[in-house]
């Protein structure tokens, strides 16, 4: 009993543990963004740009604040007083908010990759005779070093290609392979949606589901599908050696499987 005990003790604190690494990702997501923008907003970031700037420093932060909400909801220490007017009221705040964020968010990885796929010839007969002139290179997705000695030296040959109205240049494969990075944010935002949509309608329909096998069944394989898609999207961060957007992809995968254990542990058919 007591190692039974301990074991669940630890698994709690991991739990946490995982909880405050994404809460940090939130700033390091942030100091990632706000180096690129210097780059691919080089007239400023207006208003209307943040979203398109800093998509997954917004998005982190309110998909943060619907995991605890979800953890609360679902977790054997919620305090009993779900049936309270602030309690609802707070908790459909919370809702309201990160949802916005997270949909909006998923069109400001839209409009990030309409940002980066804009780009036009860049014809130089010597690239690395633009040293000095403010000219950025292509590093990751969200890193773009201005250009020196030592990183004109691969582009020397090859054909290069600007972002329109930045001073971001790059190989084609350069860019083809950002690009792509944006195709599999979009993917990988629009497939969390859909989790968390299903999540949702657990939560909302809670003991209506035991007696309808088949919907229960069919929530199960399209969660299991999604969770595959998010998966693939994490292993191919993970190849492009991005690997803040890997380590935050795993740690959402971990972090919903407390969720979906803490669903198990609520229904009555799993417990038998």
């Amino acid at each position: 009993m007591m190692k039974f005990h301990n074991e669940s003790y630890l698994f709690e604190i991991f739990r946490y543990l995982v909880y405050a690494a994404l809460t940090t990702n939130i700033f390091l997501f942030y100091q990632e963004e706000s180096l690129a923008v210097k780059s691919t907003f080089t007239q400023g970031v207006a208003i209307s740009d943040i979203i398109g700037g800093f998509p997954a420093t917004l998005d982190t932060a309110a998909w943060v604040m619907l995991l605890l909400l979800f953890e609360f909801n679902t977790s054997k220490y919620t305090p009993n007083i779900d049936d309270s007017k602030a309690a609802f009221l707070t908790k459909l705040i919370i809702r309201i908010f990160s949802y916005g964020i997270i949909v909006y968010a998923f069109f400001g990885y839209f409009s990030k990759y309409i940002l980066l796929a804009n780009i036009e010839p860049f014809v130089v007969s010597d690239i690395c005779a633009l040293i000095g002139q403010n000219y950025n290179v292509i590093d990751n997705l969200d890193e773009y070093p201005l250009l020196d000695s030592d990183n004109c030296q691969p582009l020397v040959g090859s054909a290069l290609f600007i972002l329109s109205g930045q001073t971001v240049i790059g190989s084609l494969s350069d860019w083809s392979a950002i690009q792509w990075l944006t195709v599999v944010d979009v993917i990988n935002s629009g497939t969390w949606i859909l989790v968390v949509l299903i999540i949702e309608s657990e939560i909302f329909f809670g003991k209506k589901l035991v007696g309808s096998i088949t919907l229960k069944s069919m929530f199960k394989f399209v969660k299991l599908v999604l969770y595959s898609i998010l998966f693939v999207a994490a292993l191919y961060w993970g190849s492009e050696g991005d690997f803040l957007d890997f380590w935050d992809a795993f740690l959402w995968l971990v972090a919903f499987f407390f969720i979906e254990s803490n669903l198990r542990r609520l229904d009555p058919v799993e417990k038998s």
